[in-house]
């Protein structure tokens, strides 16, 4: 199962700290522009033990489009993580909201 998250059930898990977003998009991709408060751990260089790190919150995979975190659900499910949840608009869906965007 795969569940869809929006973008309001996004802003409120990190604002209020219960979730940790994973964005699976390449560094480069990272670099130019991410959610502020998202994590990079690109779906190339997927390593499911860098999870375990975050295992005390809500793990939610984002990317550009909501592609790309699936992937990632179904490696990290392959790990033998028990996650279901992605950002469905990823980061096209955030900026198309105007939401502030981080950069290095």
């Amino acid at each position: 199962m795969i569940v869809d998250l929006d973008r309001d059930v996004i802003c409120a898990g990190l604002a209020d700290g219960s979730m940790v977003l994973i964005d699976v998009r390449e560094a480069h991709e990272f670099a130019a522009g991410h959610i502020p408060g998202s994590i990079s751990l690109p779906l190339s260089q997927y390593d499911g033990a860098a999870l375990v790190a975050f295992a005390s919150k809500r793990i939610v995979f984002s990317c550009a489009a909501g592609v790309r975190s699936v992937h990632a659900l179904i490696a990290a499910r392959g790990a033998g993580f028990d996650l279901c949840e992605h950002y469905r608009g990823g980061f096209y869906d955030w900026l198309r909201a105007g939401l502030p965007v981080e950069r290095p």
